[in-house]
């Protein structure tokens, strides 16, 4: 990792709480969610587009969980299939 400056940064309570949160959801530390904003922020990546970009995302790991459902499913109704066509091979 680069080398870091120290910066101090002034919060209100309800950030500073909302960031120590976030941060221990994520399993990172507070400075590196602040340099993960700062760093969006001088990409030019507006909070909107962050929100979207969540939204899609919690979508997309629905959708996701959905398909890994159905796939599941399918091939346990193929492990089905193939045991009964080898039981009615031995049959035969």
């Amino acid at each position: 990792m680069a080398s870091l400056t120290l910066t101090q940064v002034y919060l209100d309570p309800a950030q500073k709480k909302a960031l120590q949160r976030r941060a221990k959801e994520r399993g990172s530390k507070m400075s590196e969610e602040i340099r993960y904003a700062v760093d969006a922020y001088l990409d030019g990546i507006t909070a909107e587009e962050l929100q979207l970009l969540d939204a899609v995302s919690a979508r997309a790991q629905s959708d996701f969980k959905s398909m890994s459902a159905t796939l599941k499913a399918t091939n346990k109704k193929l492990d089905e299939l193939f045991a009964k066509i080898e039981r009615m091979r031995r049959e035969a």
